[in-house]
């Protein structure tokens, strides 16, 4: 290298830039020229290979689905039942028609294959696994098949029952008919409503017993005790009264709610009675010193349907704020509260056998596993309010869900499937209008041969099954769904 000697005006000019002294200003680059170098530099940079696709680097695109499937399914690593999974299998080219295999799809068949070997950071990682073929056995590889993980349950195919047809219209009633109970012997049911008197009715020949009257408002609910010679009742009153049946008198008040009481329960095995109302509590009594064991609050809407068991949860609850709530009696507080009802819940019953139970609505008629009240599934259908529902148990293990509509109509489906295999529209007696056909209270009787309906047009009416139907004459015309909804 050979240095040349800097001429004595050119480091005159050049010192300032070095020493800080003055001299000549120099101006910046302006913004255009600065603008201009850029995209020329972008351009000699990326025109080269515009539009022409990224090459593929094979160690990156590895490491890549590692990281993938290790974030994806390494909890499927320490399994502790794994899926036998079947060993990859050669490599066959593809028939005419078909498109060649992608590299990402040879590269997960390499990976499920060769397994190679992971950095100490990714230990664990879940190899890829082909699932086995139908009727084929393979050898245990350690490893989960993917499509094993969860799989929709089938939808059963309907069981035939019988249609039910209308037996006996009972009048009597001066008022909507809004609440029914059977007794234990099945001799004789109880009714009440709207005109405040409680009558009791032979089952088996439709005429009147006895006639009581205690409250001054609407009763809304009854029910008899299956221990115990007593009836309880519950009125918009915001009463609640235990009658006394060998002596057909008021024995115990229990006072406590602050506006109208709509629904009531009795423990099948304690001596307790639940009771809700307009004041959107759920309130447990003890039977015998009508003390308030407790005061179960958490609803924000009028509690319309009440129903208990043995098992948990002891109580259920159904209300006007599209809610239910599944209470533990033993704390005394909620347990779950189910909110997938988009309308509010008017009636709830608890199937005899099965640890289930279903509430209605006007959206759908959810059925929910106990004790922690997981959805099951919808039975669909009425398009309309139902004030009441009743499960019927049948000797062939087959159930059915009957639903009686706010418009008149009885809704009857098979309990497994959800298929509606029929649809009674009521018609009002002669001289009530057509608007006051409606349907507030149902039960079958303790035999299940016959159902009782409490109507609005102030009549009680008894169905049974229809004995010449057969299944050729009343065939089942069901198609499976296409999409059966998770909620």
């Amino acid at each position: 290298l050979k240095f040349v000697p800097i001429p004595q005006a050119m480091a005159q000019v050049a010192s300032p830039l070095v020493g800080g002294h003055e001299g000549l200003p120099i101006e910046p680059p302006s913004v255009q020229d600065l603008v201009r170098r850029s995209v020329k530099r972008t351009y000699d940079m990326f025109a080269g290979n515009f539009q022409l696709p990224v090459p593929e680097v094979p160690q990156a695109q590895a490491a890549k689905l590692r990281i993938k499937m290790h974030d994806e399914y390494s909890w499927l690593a320490n399994d502790p039942d794994p899926v036998v999974a079947a060993s990859a299998a050669p490599q066959t080219p593809a028939p005419e028609g078909q498109a060649r295999p992608t590299a990402m799809s040879r590269m997960i068949d390499e990976v499920a294959v060769q397994q190679p070997q992971l950095p100490r950071n990714m230990q664990g990682v879940m190899q890829l696994a082909p699932v086995p073929e139908e009727g084929s056995q393979a050898p245990n590889t350690g490893t989960r098949a993917l499509s094993h993980i969860s799989r929709p349950t089938a939808i059963p195919r309907p069981v035939w029952h019988p249609p039910w047809k209308l037996m006996r219209v009972i009048s009597g009633h001066t008022g909507w008919v809004r609440t029914l109970d059977v007794d234990a012997s099945n001799e004789w049911f109880v009714s009440s409503g709207s005109d405040r008197l409680i009558k009791f009715w032979d089952l088996a020949s439709g005429t009147l017993k006895l006639s009581l009257t205690g409250h001054v408002s609407a009763v809304r609910a009854l029910k008899i005790s299956d221990r115990h010679p007593y009836l309880f009742t519950a009125a918009e009153d915001n009463e609640v009264k235990c009658w006394d049946l060998e002596q057909n008198k008021v024995i115990r008040n229990y006072h406590g709610h602050l506006s109208g009481v709509y629904s009531l329960a009795l423990h099948p095995t304690l001596d307790v009675l639940m009771s809700g109302g307009r004041d959107a509590t759920v309130r447990v009594w003890d039977m015998r010193t009508k003390v308030e064991v407790f005061t179960l609050g958490g609803h924000t809407g009028a509690v319309t349907s009440i129903a208990s068991q043995a098992a948990e949860p002891q109580i259920i609850s159904g209300s006007m704020d599209h809610t239910v709530r599944l209470w533990d009696l033993a704390a005394g507080k909620g347990a779950v509260t189910l909110t997938n009802h988009k309308k509010s819940i008017r009636a709830m019953e608890v199937h005899p056998l099965e640890y289930t139970f279903v509430t209605c609505s006007a959206d759908h008629n959810k059925v929910w596993r106990c004790p922690k009240g997981n959805f099951e599934r919808n039975i669909d259908g009425h398009g309309s309010i139902l004030n009441a529902c009743a499960i019927k148990e049948d000797t062939d293990g087959s159930s059915i869900l009957v639903g009686g509509a706010d418009n008149g109509t009885m809704h009857l489906w098979d309990w497994k499937s959800g298929y509606k295999y029929q649809s009674i529209e009521g018609r009002v007696q002669p001289g009530s209008l057509s608007a006051e056909n409606g349907i507030f209270a149902m039960t079958f009787d303790k035999s299940g041969s016959r159902l009782i309906t409490g109507e609005c047009d102030k009549t009680i009416k008894i169905y049974k099954e229809d004995p010449d139907a057969t299944p050729e004459t009343h065939p089942i015309d069901w198609k499976p769904p296409r999409h059966r909804g998770r909620f």
